[in-house]
């Protein structure tokens, strides 16, 4: 797992027999698993555990609101796989985040991901001890791929 710009993780996955299917391949749900890692590392590496974040932000919680996924190439089980997880904006009850599967220089799964912040079911604006830390990068300069 490595930290660049804040608010820009990459963790690194080992494709599994378990995540693929009958072909081979890595089945579609199983990118799913993998990018939700890394936005829970992303998470953690910012604010510490999640269990950590819901009790001193009294109950906060994170919850996929949309999510828009482009599945390019496909990965194969033993493969090597970098979940590169950064923001893009910060809304009020929002954080819209970027992720990219790669396989070494290879783009293999883009998605843009809108995280609401809920408290008890409703929408809450993201605590902003938080909002600091996961502020986007401006330089322009993000992980290595073909944005």
């Amino acid at each position: 797992m490595t930290l660049g710009n804040p608010g820009e993780h990459t963790l690194q996955v080992r494709v599994y027999y378990e995540d693929t299917d009958f072909s081979g391949f890595v089945y579609h749900a199983s990118y799913l698993r993998f990018m939700e890692r890394g936005r829970t590392e992303l998470l953690r590496s910012l604010a510490g555990d999640q269990s950590d974040l819901h009790r001193d932000a009294e109950g906060v919680h994170f919850v996929v609101r949309r999510m828009v996924i482009d599945y390019a190439k496909p990965a194969r089980m033993d493969d090597i796989l970098m979940v590169g997880t950064w923001t893009t904006a910060m809304k009020g009850a929002s954080m819209h985040l970027a992720q990219e599967v790669r396989r070494g220089d290879e783009g293999l799964v883009k998605a843009e991901v809108v995280v609401a912040c809920v408290r008890d079911g409703r929408a809450v604006r993201l605590p902003d001890s938080l909002r600091l830390r996961l502020a986007p990068d401006q330089s322009g300069d993000h992980l290595q791929s073909s944005r």
